[in-house]
């Protein structure tokens, strides 16, 4: 082979290797975005259970684990049941529970050395509208979710709201 040929080569493995490359950085881009979907959807899920009354609704979005935790202003509650349970003894009806609305969101995909997306954060703001307090008095406050992807979808491990 030529100098030529071996400089057409060198030019097609070149070609090849940006193509691979841009072919990467576009799936990734598009699974980084599917991912973040994803988890908007399960935030949109969990504000209209909200809005109904529907506290066990609300709480699909949680891994249902005896490590999922809350951390609140003045206690630490581990477990799906016991966050439940809070849950439930704070908002005991709807006029409690009120109009829920998220604002301020930011979801930050946290992707492992290897590229693969396991974990999620997600910041922002809440603002409860009701007409009656129950143990919960808290209207308004910011938050800190941990997300983990698994077979059942993107759910919130880690919980931290003040």
């Amino acid at each position: 082979m030529g100098k030529l040929g071996s400089k057409l080569v060198l030019a097609l493995v070149a070609l090849c290797f940006a193509w691979t490359q841009a072919g990467t950085q576009a799936v990734a881009q598009g699974a980084a975005k599917a991912d973040k979907a994803a988890i908007q959807s399960v935030i949109d899920a969990q504000v209209t259970a909200w809005n109904r009354g529907d506290i066990p609704a609300f709480m699909a979005s949680y891994e249902d684990s005896p490590e999922t935790t809350f951390v609140g202003t003045a206690s630490v509650n581990k477990g799906f049941q016991p966050i439940l349970e809070r849950y439930k003894k704070g908002y005991a009806t709807k006029d409690q529970m009120g109009t829920l609305t998220f604002k301020d969101l930011d979801i930050r995909l946290l992707p492992s050395s290897s590229g693969v997306t396991e974990y999620a954060v997600v910041t922002g703001r809440f603002h409860l509208d009701r007409s009656a307090k129950g143990t919960a008095t808290k209207d308004d406050g910011i938050f800190s979710l941990v997300w983990h992807k698994s077979a059942g979808g993107w759910k919130i491990v880690l919980d931290h709201t003040a």
